[in-house]
């Protein structure tokens, strides 16, 4: 870090013509010019630091990019003591952020950029770019009307695996409303822990005693028990949520066990998060992989399914069409077809078939919305 402070004051002598002396106070393509050679600087110098430092990459450069809007920002500071103010609003409108809205972790990996100058308002366009950048920080959804507090169940478990995706659109609807739940995990080869219900699949939901099963009923009885504003659905809600259940959920199976590889990963997941014995998750990993890589020519075959990867990019794409380019079916905030579909894309979101998803198709922005809207997960300990 030092090596990185003393090349960042060593630099400030070697300006282009243009930025040196006085000029590069005044200059706003000063800030732009000072944040390239810092991001370059941290590329160069992060080696040297990772050869004799306990600290991975990203935690540096995190510290780094913390440290390089510092001493920006004092930079800035300077330059309003010398000039005069101008009112908020006018610099906003002034300001063209580059990244609309995103999360706080994605903004750690982005670069910002201020607009381009104008000669006659250089400090206007500087603090117009500081209030820009500090407004991408905060989601663009409506605040969530949480669920009465008398409403909300004393006690609520949740029977599931893992990387079931019935079970994950209940958890993407428990999260988003904050209703706290406990979490058993489902031993999928002996299935003791559930051996108490006639029922003998996942998701199981016990709410203060009662047992709810199947994920859509599960939610639209939480939604009429908790009387939230989403527990009667329109027309076009409905169409989506049943779109999730008979299409969406089996294009996944064919696409994350398309290949051994993709197999083995998928199996690696659910073997790491399941509840399994040491010796069970040898066999599950390798065995379940070997089986569902069988099973899936099935299902694709079952679902007239010809190219696992283009029936996923165009169920991806049949989503991002109906937002109809809304933040999301809700409108401003999601809703429970919303929730479906991010509830089953969940857990394979950053398998290889995920990642192709959100890289070949445009979900991936709505996905980020969805995150910063659901929130951190609800789950208690049990």
């Amino acid at each position: 870090m030092c090596i990185l402070i003393q090349r960042f004051k060593a630099s400030r002598t070697l300006l282009p013509p243009t930025c040196s002396g006085g000029a590069r106070n005044k200059n706003p393509f000063y800030f732009r010019w000072s944040w390239n050679w810092i991001v370059r600087q941290a590329d160069r110098v992060f080696p040297q630091f990772l050869s004799r430092s306990h600290f991975s990459r990203i935690s540096v450069r995190d510290r780094t990019m913390r440290m390089a809007h510092t001493l920006i920002a004092q930079s800035l500071r300077r330059n309003l003591s010398h000039a005069p103010l101008v009112s908020a609003a006018a610099a906003a409108q002034s300001a063209v952020p580059l990244v609309a809205s995103t999360d706080v972790t994605t903004l750690s990996r982005l670069k910002w950029w201020p607009p381009p100058a104008v000669p006659s308002r250089p400090v206007s366009v500087g603090l117009a770019g500081a209030l820009s950048f500090s407004m991408t920080l905060v989601t663009t959804a409506e605040a969530k009307e949480p669920p009465s507090a008398e409403l909300v169940p004393k006690d609520i478990v949740l029977y599931q695996y893992e990387a079931c995706p019935f079970c994950n659109k209940v958890k993407a609807f428990l999260d988003y409303h904050k209703i706290s739940y406990k979490v058993v995990e489902v031993n999928p080869l002996s299935k003791k822990e559930i051996k108490w219900s006639d029922y003998k699949k996942v998701p199981i939901l016990v709410v203060d005693g009662e047992q709810l099963t199947e994920s859509s009923d599960i939610i639209k009885s939480l939604s009429s028990r908790l009387c939230l504003e989403n527990s009667v659905i329109n027309e076009e809600e409905a169409k989506w949520v049943r779109w999730v259940d008979d299409h969406l959920v089996h294009v996944l199976s064919p696409n994350i066990y398309r290949t051994t590889s993709e197999a083995l990963e998928s199996f690696d997941y659910i073997a790491k998060h399941g509840n399994f014995s040491t010796t069970e998750k040898f066999a599950v990993k390798y065995a379940g992989a070997a089986i569902m890589y069988m099973v899936s020519k099935k299902l694709k075959k079952k679902y007239n399914i010809t190219d696992e990867r283009a029936s996923l990019y165009d169920a991806a794409q049949t989503w991002t069409t109906a937002l109809n380019g809304r933040d999301f079916l809700g409108g401003s905030k999601p809703n429970l077809a919303d929730l479906a579909v991010f509830g089953v894309l969940r857990p394979i979101r950053y398998l290889k078939a995920g990642k192709d998803m959100v890289e070949n198709t445009k979900i991936g922005e709505w996905y980020q919305k969805m995150e910063m809207a659901v929130g951190e997960s609800a789950r208690i300990a049990a």
